[in-house]
């Protein structure tokens, strides 16, 4: 009987494939784990079962809990910049948030319970960046108001976080849609009709 050979490791590539997929697995079953439940109801053991993963590669790969939730939020930080270049006017860029119910759901719910959890600047490592995002658009509010465009009375911070608060609507009060619209709240067709009607009302304003 010939002696066995020695098992042999595999490859660094295949290694680095195999982590990657785990990564995503990971970060694909904390996505759903945390906009279903968010930070606090969230719970380890539930993602590592929906990733098909041992619990303790969460520890291994983010450091737990909290680390996964930055790993998140930072995707979330990349996707916002995929979706709202600089270049587009406030109107569009409300569309696009609102679209995001239907293309991004849980994106959208995530940002949701961002709010929902949030208990000062401390507690959101996204604040400082997500302040000078935002102030790009009340500047743009205030041009409008320079040309003439918009009342003077209003507003800019305000009216931006009107505008987000519409824009954010069909993820927030789909128990409000159902019931004044008497539509599916979460179908793609409304949704795309609700986003195309927020950038409407934005357009009006002059923001378009």
């Amino acid at each position: 009987m010939s002696p066995s050979k020695p098992r042999r490791s595999p490859p660094q590539a295949e290694r680095q494939r195999d982590s990657e997929r785990t990564r995503t697995l990971i970060l694909e079953a904390a996505t759903a784990e945390f906009a279903a439940h968010g930070f606090a109801g969230a719970r380890i053991a539930a993602i590592a079962t929906r990733a098909g993963v041992n619990q303790q590669l969460i520890s291994y790969y983010f450091d737990g809990k909290e680390g996964l939730y930055q790993a998140i939020s930072e995707s979330w930080r990349q996707r916002e910049q995929e979706l709202v270049p600089r270049e587009l006017s406030l109107a569009e860029q409300i569309r696009q948030y609102a679209l995001e119910a239907v293309n991004n759901p849980d994106g959208a719910r995530l940002l949701a319970w961002g709010g929902l959890e949030y208990t000062g600047p401390a507690s959101d490592a996204d604040h400082a960046a997500r302040s000078d995002r935002l102030q790009r658009s009340v500047d743009e509010i205030r041009a409008a108001q320079a040309t003439g465009r918009l009342p003077a009375e209003l507003d800019p911070a305000c009216l931006l976080v009107m505008l987000m608060g519409a824009a954010m609507a069909v993820t927030t009060l789909p128990h409000v849609i159902e019931g004044v619209c008497q539509v599916d709240p979460r179908s793609p067709e409304f949704v795309n009709h609700y986003a195309d009607q927020a950038a409407a009302v934005a357009a009006l304003l002059g923001l378009a």
